[in-house]
């Protein structure tokens, strides 16, 4: 389909169903903002993910993701969408249906009344995807706003324009198995006030995010998280030979750059809601802090970069893990400043 049908299907589909489409760089953050922003809340993908102090990172390699350890370079699942709709004022009606059907039919009825409807689904089962997008990942959110010849319309945040999905596609995308499983979750705003005082909101949220890179005890999360994974990348290769070490490079990566938005990406989005958060403050310091996160998020893709030519052993004679554990060390030890700044934010 070329774009200019794509557009027009899309201005189509809001004039219909008078929900607006919104591109964002990560599905929670969208979906929130794209919802609150249906019910008159004017909000972007970036003060949602800030607000809900969504930046973090973790290594831990006990829990295992697809039989590797798991990093991680933002909070868990959920937890920005209701740090945020609690911070906000919003009410949201959250539910899951142990019956298929009758999660189907709750849908219907919600769609029937008019009002969007937000979804966990599994990335594997939505066929709108390209392939090579498509992985069994369970934590994917959707939106779906109304019904056109018996298909779902379906805002996907992470795609350019509005789309469409069957009836058997999306339940079997809504009942998925395994780690993070949906099991029919969908939620809707209840009550969402039309104006919001951000200055609040915005203190608390960047208050958790100092909290959660700088305090959390453990050495596997925060800013500790990321020197503690510098320190375990050196001894990869000689405790576990290069193909191990590079299934759990490999993974590091895809979990940077594939599932989600990624280390380098969730850097960006917290610069962005820095820079709203310096004019709303009016504390222009903001803004000098935002651009050294925006510089930490270029050097996370530095790291990635490397790390993916290691992996397909394409690398310099100078690439190596030792230089991707220095990369990381760096990125810690600017983070450690950044965050030492974020803690003197107050109203």
């Amino acid at each position: 389909m070329n774009s200019e049908i794509e557009v027009a299907s899309a201005e189509q589909h809001k004039a219909i169903m008078g929900f607006d489409h919104m591109q964002s760089a990560h599905c929670e953050n969208g979906v929130t903002a794209n919802l609150l922003r249906f019910h008159g809340l004017d909000i972007s993908e970036a003060m949602v993910f800030g607000v809900g102090s969504g930046i973090f990172f973790c290594h831990v390699p006990f829990l295992l993701l697809n039989k590797l350890p798991l990093t991680s370079y933002r909070v868990y699942p959920g937890m920005i969408f209701s740090r945020a709709n609690k911070r906000l004022g919003v009410k949201m009606k959250v539910k899951r249906y142990r019956n298929a059907d009758k999660s189907m039919s709750a849908l219907d009825k919600m769609l029937d009344e008019g009002l969007p409807v937000g979804l966990q689904t599994s990335v594997f089962y939505l066929p709108y995807l390209p392939k090579s997008l498509r992985f069994h990942f369970n934590a994917h959110n959707i939106i779906v706003y109304g019904k056109q010849n018996g298909n779902y319309l379906i805002s996907d945040p992470v795609m350019e324009y509005p789309t469409e999905i069957s009836y058997v596609d999306l339940q079997r995308a809504r009942y998925a198995k395994g780690i993070g499983a949906p099991s029919g979750k969908m939620y809707y705003p209840t009550n969402v006030p039309k104006e919001v005082d951000f200055r609040k909101p915005i203190v608390n949220g960047i208050k958790g995010s100092v909290f959660a890179m700088t305090r959390f005890p453990g050495p596997c999360l925060g800013i500790k998280g990321v020197r503690y994974l510098s320190k375990r990348l050196r001894t990869w290769p000689e405790k576990m030979g290069e193909r191990r070490a590079g299934l759990n490079l490999g993974q590091v990566i895809r979990m940077q750059e594939e599932i989600g938005t990624g280390g380098g990406g969730f850097r960006f989005i917290f610069g962005a809601f820095l820079q709203e958060a310096a004019a709303i403050l009016d504390k222009e310091w903001l803004m000098d802090v935002s651009k050294e996160i925006t510089a930490s998020g270029d050097h996370w893709r530095e790291f990635a970069v490397m790390a993916g030519r290691i992996f397909k052993r394409r690398q310099s004679q100078e690439e190596n893990y030792d230089a991707l554990a220095d990369i990381l060390i760096d990125i810690a030890d600017k983070e450690d400043e950044i965050f030492y700044k974020l803690k003197e934010i107050s109203l």
